[in-house]
């Protein structure tokens, strides 16, 4: 966490990591989660205040901005919280809750609470179809780890799935644990994710057969016969996919080491929003934190619900 920017005031005085905070999700200014209103809300000051609290004269309510979302109920201090988006956001394979816990000086259970609300903030919820102005659009799927729930056999049937899709001209990665890797499952996901118009580059699996009547066109590389680029055509090929699945194994099998079922889908989301955010498309370190800063609200998660 030696990053330049973190000698910056918001890392290191609450004041000024509220004010940085509410300049983010408040650009026009104060607005009460209570009853809505921007007019008569003043800012409480003075010793016996805490950092960021506001009153809203027309419910007589205080708040602050950590209302409604990942904040909510904290009590971990504002700066501690940008310190950990910033780190997460900018380490490329992540960063394991034992780390946090030892830089920021909270207890482990915190800092484990702490990254799982961050992921939630990566969730985007985005679901304009990747590939619809007629662009490329890589799917594939990989396995990592046993499923508790399924007998330990040969193959990887008991292992976890994760089908994700790379947009190759927008640079966008979309990911999801499926229950298994049949066309069954996986065509519905491609149809509702992907254009019509867009061209679907995949391996030779028995699932993709018979994409070619659902998108404008399907072209399949022959891993099975050896071939990882076609000889055709050099831009039939998964390399793009595979690559986000090497960065993404890297993490999870280096930094996070284990990961229940159950919290697949938001490493997957961290997974998806950093490379989705990568310096390669212009987006550096504080501009990724800043986005993810923006993707706080509403999403708010309890230790109960996250258990």
């Amino acid at each position: 966490m030696s990053h330049p920017i973190l000698s910056d005031p918001r890392f290191h005085n609450e004041e000024a990591a509220y004010a940085f905070v509410e300049s983010q999700l408040w650009p026009n200014g104060p607005v009460c989660p209570h009853c809505g209103s921007k007019e008569k809300i003043g800012k409480l000051k003075g010793k016996s205040y805490r950092p960021g609290l506001y009153k809203c004269y027309v419910c007589r309510k205080p708040f602050t901005v950590k209302i409604g979302t990942i904040f909510e109920d904290s009590h971990i201090p504002m700066r501690l919280w940008l310190q950990a988006m910033f780190a997460i956001a900018s380490s490329k394979k992540g960063i394991s809750s034992n780390q946090l816990h030892r830089t920021l000086g909270i207890t482990l259970k915190s800092a484990w609470f702490m990254s799982h609300r961050i992921r939630e903030a990566m969730r985007t919820g985005e679901l304009a179809p990747f590939g619809s102005n007629g662009g490329t659009v890589e799917s594939d799927e990989t396995f990592l780890w046993n499923d508790p729930e399924k007998p330990v056999r040969r193959g990887y049937m008991h292992k976890n799935k994760i089908l994700s899709l790379i947009d190759r001209e927008s640079g966008q990665a979309r990911s999801v644990v499926i229950d298994d890797v049949t066309a069954k499952t996986i065509v519905p996901i491609l149809k509702e994710n992907i254009a019509k118009e867009a061209r679907i580059m995949t391996d030779d699996a028995g699932q993709y057969t018979y994409l070619k009547d659902d998108f404008a066109g399907h072209d399949v590389v022959r891993h099975s016969q050896g071939e990882y680029v076609s000889l055709a055509d050099p831009e039939i090929h998964t390399n793009t996919v595979e690559g986000f699945f090497s960065i993404f194994k890297r993490g999870m099998k280096g930094v996070y080491q284990h990961c229940a079922k159950e919290h697949m889908h938001r490493y997957l989301a961290e997974f998806d929003f950093r490379y989705s955010n990568r310096i390669a498309k212009g987006i550096d370190d504080s501009a990724r934190a800043e986005k993810l800063l923006k993707g706080v609200v509403g999403k708010r998660l309890t230790y109960e619900t996250t258990n």
